[in-house]
């Protein structure tokens, strides 16, 4: 009896193989999506108060200091400092993190600024910023050691007018739990994190598995040269301002 002569086609075995891959990429993502439904349930879940607060640990926010509380434009301060108040937490007082330099530990303290924005965060405002506000920034190259390149931050211009001080931090409020939705999460993380299927869920989802983002480097102004990347052949007039 001829194979052709069956009334179904039979699966050859890289058809089955495929199947197999497909079917297995279809149940992890719908595992991806169980799971981002979980955390929204999570995240929704509705704050209640404490009967006795408690304080855990402490917090270093900025302020306005005492000659800029009695100058006119005292409100304009304290709202814009509402938007780029960055509040640093920690359990000691100092502040300071323990660092080994050259074998021997020391204490350093923590630096904190105020909030400064990339030119993405810049252009969508989020933080609503208004125009007076968005006047008192200016446009910056920073040098990142980590990095090493120099990274554009629009900074603000007057820090002078905000101090730091140090509070208790008390914790007021809780989140509702839900006993049965973080097992479900823990399962969950568990399953993607013991069979490292991380990757995996990246490449089906995005296409690639490494897949970073592109870094764009920032020339300094002394150091562009307006004849990069033009052709040889080009014409002189084109390199003519007229």
């Amino acid at each position: 009896m001829d194979i052709h002569d069956l009334p179904y086609r039979l699966k050859s075995a890289r058809r089955k193989k495929r199947l197999v891959k497909e079917a297995f990429d279809k149940k992890l993502i719908q595992l991806n999506k169980l799971q981002e439904k979980l955390s929204l349930q999570k995240s929704e879940l509705p704050w209640i108060p404490l009967e006795k607060p408690y304080q855990k640990g402490w917090k270093r926010i900025f302020a306005l200091t005492a000659k800029e509380k009695r100058g006119p434009q005292a409100a304009f301060y304290e709202t814009l400092l509402e938007k780029i108040n960055l509040p640093v937490y920690h359990y000691d007082e100092t502040f300071q993190v323990k660092k080994k330099r050259r074998g021997v530990y020391d204490y350093l303290n923590r630096p904190q600024l105020l909030r400064e924005f990339y030119p993405y965060q810049w252009s969508m405002n989020k933080m609503e910023l208004s125009n007076e506000e968005r006047a008192l920034f200016d446009r910056k190259e920073i040098w990142s050691e980590l990095q090493t390149y120099y990274t554009v931050k629009f900074v603000f211009t007057e820090p002078w007018r905000y101090e730091l001080v140090i509070r208790p931090h008390f914790i007021y409020l809780i989140r509702l739990g839900d006993e049965l939705l973080e097992q479900q999460i823990g399962e969950i993380d568990n399953r993607i994190t013991r069979d490292n299927l991380w990757p995996h869920i990246n490449k089906i989802k995005r296409g690639n598995t490494y897949k970073y983002w592109k870094v764009t480097y920032h020339e300094q102004l002394k150091y562009i040269n307006e004849f990069k990347n033009k052709p040889k052949y080009t014409s002189k007039e084109a390199y003519l301002d007229y």
